[in-house]
């Protein structure tokens, strides 16, 4: 089979099986460390190993768009930018297969551990 074959193995009469994995690190992100701390998810508030739980960062106006005409015409200086407002969230895995953060991949998906960078149009 084409699973990745982790070395924990099962001895049965004289014969070595390997047992099947899914991913090569058990969907965590722990190597070596033996407990982690425990997150809630910012959807359904489930206890979430911090290092098993999807994080996305949620970026955000700090002003919504109907005051920000307001505040751009009061502004002194013309060409200010108002501040973005970077908010964490953290999601336990259904919530965010859910939701469609991440998605389900194939078996030779799912080895591709690269990020694709979303390319935005209105950036110069």
């Amino acid at each position: 089979s084409s699973f990745y074959c982790h070395c924990s193995q099962k001895q049965t009469s004289n014969k070595k099986i390997a047992m099947a994995v899914k991913r090569r690190n058990h969907g965590r992100n722990k190597h070596g460390r033996g407990h982690t701390q425990v997150i809630r998810c910012d959807n359904c508030a489930r206890c979430v190993p911090k290092d098993k739980a999807i994080k996305r960062f949620h970026v955000r106006n700090i002003v919504e768009s109907a005051g920000l005409r307001d505040i751009m015409d009061a502004s002194v200086i013309t060409d200010y930018k108002l501040p973005k407002l970077y908010i964490k969230m953290q999601y336990c895995v259904s919530c965010a297969i859910h939701s469609h953060i991440v998605r389900v991949r194939s078996r030779e998906g799912r080895r591709i551990r690269v990020f694709k960078r979303r390319r935005f149009n209105n950036r110069k």
